[in-house]
């Protein structure tokens, strides 16, 4: 895997790296690619930018705590001389994001979408001339103030087969971030999309973690309802999720989601809480719509979009 051709490559062999939409999930990535000795700027807003600036970035979790210098930019143009962009912003910000990008990448800059949703990668390629390829990202993480991040649990990627797919493994591998190839990036997607159409939108209209969740008979009878709603998407969109042709086989994976992260609020939640459009649209509203297109209908979700827009427009989210 050849990148920034017409760009050096700085001391240590590690690609210069931007993390585009520095929240929780990008910071977390960030800081361990830049702990194992990668060239990394975050940008993000104001306030975390200042935060870093001022005292670092601090990672928190149960067996690690990190306090890491690294430097943060509000501006766009800190991209310019990156050769690998981890692109985490919000769904509802990634045409615009993707567009004001264009000046300072090249068309052999690879481009990572860790984004929720699996129609990230092409909206980007649609929008900016770069190498664009896509993750299904797995981390329970917040940001109770700016630039500290508390880590709850995984923080593992699944990428493509590519060899812009397989260069990042290997960069990933080497920070220690746990990372695997497959041959269905889309099924990987999809079986992303089926957690977050289950726990998402419940955990934020519920204000419950996601074990409280489970353990309530109806939310879990809804839970059920939606993951039968998905599966017939999948099915009609010609998508086969590994693992995860039956029923029983999504209600069971999203059951060991779970285990793995019992207590964790979902991003929906945390951004409803603070006000903040939500995700909202590109994941039960995606099944929604995908599901109009094909024929199938989609109640279950139907009515948690409905609920979590409603909910967005009396606390102020547009």
């Amino acid at each position: 895997m050849q990148t920034g051709s017409a760009r050096s490559q700085p001391a240590g062999g590690w690609p210069r790296i931007a993390v585009v939409g520095a929240g929780a999930v990008g910071a977390y990535f960030g800081a361990r690619l830049a702990r194992a000795g990668a060239p990394v700027v975050l940008i993000g807003r104001k306030p975390f930018v200042e935060a870093v600036e001022r005292e670092g970035l601090s990672i928190e979790g149960q067996n690690e705590s990190l306090q890491l210098r690294v430097p943060a930019s509000t501006e766009l143009s800190s991209c310019r001389e990156a050769q690998l962009v981890l692109f985490c912003v919000k769904t509802v910000d990634t045409v615009s994001t993707a567009r004001a990008l264009g000046p300072y990448l090249s068309t052999d800059t690879v481009l990572l979408t860790m984004q929720n949703g699996v129609e990230g990668v092409e909206q980007v390629r649609a929008s900016v001339a770069c190498n664009a390829i896509a993750a299904a990202v797995y981390v329970a993480v917040a940001m109770p103030e700016p630039g500290r991040v508390r880590h709850f649990g995984r923080g593992d990627l699944v990428l493509g087969t590519d060899p812009a797919s397989r260069w990042v493994t290997a960069l990933c591998t080497r920070a220690a971030i746990a990372c695997r190839n497959t041959e269905d990036i889309a099924g990987e997607l999809w079986a992303k999309l089926l957690m977050n159409c289950a726990l998402n939108a419940l955990s934020a209209l519920g204000r419950s973690h996601y074990a409280h969740i489970i353990a309530c008979p109806p939310a879990y009878s809804l839970i059920q309802a939606v993951v039968g709603e998905w599966l017939a998407v999948a099915r009609a969109a010609g998508v086969r999720p590994p693992g995860l042709g039956s029923a029983a086989e999504a209600m069971a994976a999203v059951v060991r989601l779970v285990a793995q992260m019992p207590g964790q609020h979902s991003s929906m939640a945390q951004d409803l809480a603070r006000g903040r459009r939500t995700e909202i649209d590109a994941l039960n509203g995606y099944l929604q719509r995908r599901g109009a297109e094909l024929g199938v209908q989609t109640p279950a979700n139907q009515a948690l979009f409905a609920l979590v827009r409603l909910a967005e427009t009396a606390r102020g989210g547009s």
